[in-house]
């Protein structure tokens, strides 16, 4: 497959490091500042777009992306509260997208255990909940887009109480996160801890193979566990 890569921060040099000669273009901050490069002649052979850009262009450049024609695969985080308005988009446009906070299969298993666990607890009271994550100092977003969908597996379970949110940034830390019920007679602790960035890297590819050719807007996760 062709792909361009949108944005070249340390994901988009790892999936190139991963598919050599699979990356065709690389988009980023000297030559896509203000979209300039997001073009019909640079899009021209290109099967998908992998962004890893930054919350304040992902929208856009899905709705340039996809007005090209092209399909994409979008791991950015901090826009999810426009994914209603993307969806419209790719229906327009007539093209496919698949996005996640998190690339990781360990992850998407993860959010599965999470809404389970989530589930049993919803109608015990005595358990109080809480969410935790912890990533690199450089990590732009926090708490990070994989904690905030975890939360909402919680409430999507049925767990109405309140969760407590919390985070940190230090260091080179490529991801913790902890999910926990606790109660007067014991705790319950769920946790996902990455060891490399080269899980989310690909699972990203993985994503890209699969969207190519295919309409619509998917989660990885559903993609991943069908």
């Amino acid at each position: 497959m062709n792909i361009a890569l949108i944005g070249y921060g340390k994901m988009g040099k790892l999936i190139e490091q991963l598919a050599p000669g699979e990356v065709k273009l690389k988009l980023d901050e000297f030559n896509n500042a203000h979209f300039e490069g997001v073009t019909a002649d640079n899009f021209r052979g290109i099967d998908v777009a992998i962004d890893f850009s930054i919350p304040a262009a992902a929208v856009e450049n899905i709705e340039r992306i996809s007005a090209l024609g092209v399909n994409l695969v979008v791991g950015t985080t901090g826009w999810f509260d426009r994914l209603d308005h993307v969806r419209n988009v790719i229906a327009r446009h007539n093209t496919g997208l698949v996005w996640s906070p998190n690339f990781s299969i360990g992850v998407n298993a993860f959010f599965r255990l999470v809404w389970e666990a989530a589930k049993l607890m919803a109608n015990e009271p005595a358990y109080e909940a809480w969410a935790y994550e912890i990533h690199h100092s450089a990590k732009k977003d926090a708490p990070s887009g994989t904690l905030w969908m975890l939360v909402e597996e919680m409430k999507k379970a049925g767990y109405s109480r309140k969760i407590d949110v919390s985070s940190n940034r230090a260091g080179a830390h490529p991801g913790t996160h902890e999910m926990g019920f606790d109660s007067a007679a014991d705790t319950v602790t769920l946790r996902h801890v990455a060891r490399s960035r080269e899980g989310f890297a690909q699972g990203a590819r993985r994503a890209a193979r699969w969207i190519i050719g295919k309409k619509g807007v998917y989660k990885f996760g559903d993609i991943v566990f069908q």
